[in-house]
């Protein structure tokens, strides 16, 4: 009885948060758009996919996506072999260097990438300010951590031999990777492309601040006909065909997932060693000469470039070169023309992101433990599938769609009296809802390693539920908390899509403060808006660097 009381709760738990505070304002929002006078009216699909724009937006969307999921894979798969198949000094700053753009805000993303490409930026000439090129680009910056992460992961505990036994039966190195490792590799390529393709579809902040007049996607779109044309009809149509795409998606991932791990259960016995890169001499290797002037034009043009060109340019001021934009982040009014400073902007962000990070890893947690167990009920089995992928959700469906929706939904939650729209606790709760996701993603694959022999044993010898998980379980789960813990909180500290409805405007948070900035004219608010953006930078990174430091080798591998 208290085994099946603990297992209700851990699983209750979690569907309580995701359905007040997710499916509820999600539904509430989409529901508004399809009920007239009280009946349903699905007139609003013809109406939307009769306009032009509409499928202007989609074959954007759509183009992004592709582009930028292509262009990721095609780089990231040369840098995943060289960071996590080689060996050579250096390489353990520079795996640290290449993990950092994912966990950048948006916010700074943009700004960085919008200094190198204006007129008077380094890469200005190419004219891609507010273009396509431009919008993929920065995508590319913040998914090539993905594909380096996921495939690198899984070629590093990659059984050398097949490649050398084809080797020593005279296949060439091009011959031998395509036609053995490439095919071993595709699980975890195929899942990596379809978690990239999430993202480039549902990217909000880069498109906001990089896109230039016209230039939208659907996730864009929803947000400018809820706030500008406060056309709920048109973004809920948009936000379903969405939330089908996004299912698709992960339904894909998900198998992808699953066939990665069945070709490769986690925790070999002998670690597969590195091989010590070859450029010259007789070992000379064209694959290594390959991956290293790849990953070196991609981590010096495409990563460091952008963030470069930001330092030196929050440095100008008006005056000359100098500290004045960063001295200017303590004045009271810098924070977009409120009153407040950038620097209690900061804070806010910093103390709202800590809640968030508690919410997010206690119920993310939660999940990852009901999900890594491996029920002999084939319905639990499918049960415990469904938690998985409901959990995965969030990633997917827009985050203007969430923030909206805590407005529309919360006044009066499941009928009760009671208004959460004035709570403190809604914008941590929101960034929790995203950040949860990643949580799960990070401690579940460390979970699922777990014998379940060692499960089995500890209840023989008498041990309760709540005593195998205190045992066995968490000191092994402790492993990917520290990953966990920071890129909940990094997640939070820059999150913009639900923050952008919910932040007090007395008390906003950093990114929307930049935002603000950015959108007010004069060389002193950008010069501000480009020193708060290397403050959110800095602080970012200096929280994964932190989480990096505490992550055991193989843990957390998305």
């Amino acid at each position: 009885m208290r085994r099946a009381v603990g297992w209700g709760v851990a699983v209750g738990v979690p569907l309580v948060f995701l359905g007040v505070f997710f499916v509820l304002p999600v539904a509430t929002l989409v529901a508004r758009g399809f009920v007239a006078d009280g009946a349903l009216d699905l007139s609003g699909f013809a109406e939307v996919f009769g306009r032009p724009r509409t499928w202007r937006i989609i074959g954007t969307t759509v183009a992004q996506s592709a582009v930028g999921t292509t262009v990721a894979v095609l780089l990231g798969v040369p840098g995943a072999y060289l960071l996590h198949r080689t060996e050579f000094p250096g390489r353990r700053a520079l795996v640290a260097l290449v993990a950092v753009p994912f966990v950048l805000p948006t916010v700074v993303v943009g700004v960085a990438f919008r200094t190198v490409l204006a007129d008077s930026g380094s890469l200005g000439f190419l004219g891609w300010d507010g273009t396509f090129a431009g919008v993929v680009a920065a995508l590319v910056f913040f998914n090539y951590t993905v594909v380096v992460r996921t495939v690198g992961g899984f070629w590093a505990q990659l059984d050398p031999r097949a490649e050398q036994a084809a080797r020593a039966l005279g296949a060439g190195p091009l011959r031998a990777f395509w036609q053995v490792t490439l095919p071993a590799l595709t699980p975890a390529i195929t899942s990596a492309a379809s978690i990239v393709a999430l993202f480039c579809a549902t990217a909000f902040g880069v498109v906001l601040v990089l896109g230039g007049p016209g230039y939208g996607t659907v996730e864009t779109e929803i947000w400018v006909q809820t706030t500008q044309y406060l056309d709920l009809r048109a973004a809920a149509v948009l936000s379903v065909v969405q939330l089908v795409v996004v299912v698709a998606v992960l339904v894909v991932a998900g198998r992808a997932r699953a066939r990665r791990e069945r070709a490769l259960p986690m925790g070999p016995a002998e670690p597969v060693s590195r091989r010590r890169l070859a450029l010259r001499g007789p070992e000379r290797r064209g694959g290594d000469v390959l991956a290293v002037a790849v990953t070196g034009a991609v981590v010096l043009g495409l990563l460091a470039l952008p963030m470069g060109s930001l330092l030196v340019r929050s440095l100008h001021t008006p005056d000359g070169w100098g500290l004045g934009n960063y001295l200017a982040l303590a004045t009271p009014g810098s924070g977009g023309g409120l009153g407040g400073s950038v620097a209690a902007a900061a804070v806010t962000s910093l103390r709202v992101a800590l809640d968030a990070t508690v919410i997010a890893v206690v119920v993310g947690g939660l999940v990852a433990l009901v999900v890594s167990r491996r029920p002999r009920s084939r319905a639990l089995r499918r049960a415990v599938g469904v938690l998985d992928a409901a959990f995965m959700l969030p990633l997917g469906v827009s985050a203007v769609t969430v923030g909206f929706g805590f407005l529309v939904a919360l006044d009066a939650p499941l009928g009760l009296d009671v208004d959460l729209r004035g709570s403190p606790l809604l914008l941590p709760i929101a960034q929790a809802v995203v950040a949860t996701p990643l949580v799960v993603r990070t401690v579940l694959p460390v979970l699922r390693a777990v014998d379940a022999r060692l499960h089995d044993a500890a209840a023989v010898l008498g041990a309760s539920p709540g005593r195998v998980i205190a045992l066995v379980d968490w000191p092994i789960a402790a492993r990917s908390a520290g990953l966990a813990l920071g890129l909940a909180f990094a997640v939070s500290l820059g999150e913009f899509g639900a923050t952008a409805f919910l932040a007090r405007p007395d008390r906003p948070t950093l990114p929307v403060v930049i935002v603000r900035l950015i959108g007010r004219p004069g060389a002193e608010n950008l010069g501000t808006a480009l020193a708060a953006s290397v403050l959110l930078a800095v602080l970012t990174a200096g929280v994964m660097a932190t989480a990096e430091r505490l992550r055991p080798h193989g843990a957390g591998d998305m």
